[in-house]
């Protein structure tokens, strides 16, 4: 079974980009700390980083501005010159062309993509248009097909209402149905770990990487892997087991090594 790219991926959590409500720092600052936790992710044995704006909170829908697009794009180049393993690109709240954009000029392996099929209710609001047409069709455009795409399916901090008469197994086969390239299960929110029935039941489903994106930690990575091809980890790696604090090298460190008795 392909990992996608790799078993372990460790979050870069880029401080607040400018425009952004929390924004105190420049692009050069930000691109620079984010190339350190990149390095230290490498270090300590992470497969693949991935570069995301989660400080820039709260989130706009679908369309972000020029400045946000700049500013992740300084970031990424910086953070891809600092490592040797790949590294994707997640634009919240769902600017997954953007995110497709930016990965390809700056040497980005994979996007997340959140909304890439079916309608949802996030907290920015009604993404009520599937992106999986606009979105391959834009990557074909820019000739970036080389740029992978990782699909959120029944997305944390959403609701899922209007489509609650899919399984969630209706809905894995629905996002390979409409071309994505891996799948992502999580918890209801970040750093909620994901139902384990849920993750065996989207095991079976789909031939595509199953990509677990939420709660992971050095106590249940081990598990995860029986059944997932890769796994996301932010909070359990960061300072206090907190997302908004920076990695801490030695937990990210025993966080490989427990991942290693999964493999």
């Amino acid at each position: 079974m392909a990992t996608f790219p790799g078993p372990l991926i460790g979050m870069v959590h880029l401080a607040a980009l400018p425009g952004s409500p929390r924004s105190s720092l420049r692009v050069e600052r930000i691109a620079r700390l984010a190339a350190a936790e990149a390095i230290v992710l490498q270090d300590a044995g992470f497969d693949a980083v991935l570069v995301e704006n989660m400080h820039d909170l709260p989130y706009l829908r679908r369309e972000v501005g020029s400045e946000v697009i700049a500013a992740m794009s300084a970031c990424v180049l910086c953070v891809r010159a600092a490592v040797a393993i790949p590294v994707g690109v997640q634009i919240l709240a769902g600017a997954n062309r953007a995110a497709m954009a930016v990965a390809n000029a700056c040497g980005g392996s994979f996007i997340r993509a959140e909304g890439f099929h079916l309608a949802t209710v996030a907290d920015e609001g009604l993404l009520d248009e599937a992106d999986a047409g606009p979105l391959l069709r834009f990557r074909r455009a820019i000739g970036a097909e080389r740029v992978k795409i990782a699909v959120d399916v029944m997305k944390k901090h959403s609701s899922h209402a209007i489509t609650s008469d899919l399984s969630l197994t209706e809905q894995v086969t629905t996002a390979e149905f409409m071309g994505a390239e891996a799948v992502i299960v999580t918890g209801r929110a970040t750093g909620e770990p994901v139902d384990h029935d849920d993750l065996v039941a989207v095991r079976q489903a789909t031939r595509l990487p199953v990509i677990v994106g939420s709660g992971a930690d050095a106590t249940s990575v081990s598990q995860l892997l029986e059944h997932a091809d890769a796994i996301i980890v932010g909070s359990a790696i960061k300072r206090g087991g907190r997302w908004d604090k920076p990695v801490h090298p030695a937990t990210a460190r025993a966080f490989v090594k427990a991942s290693r008795r999964g493999r």
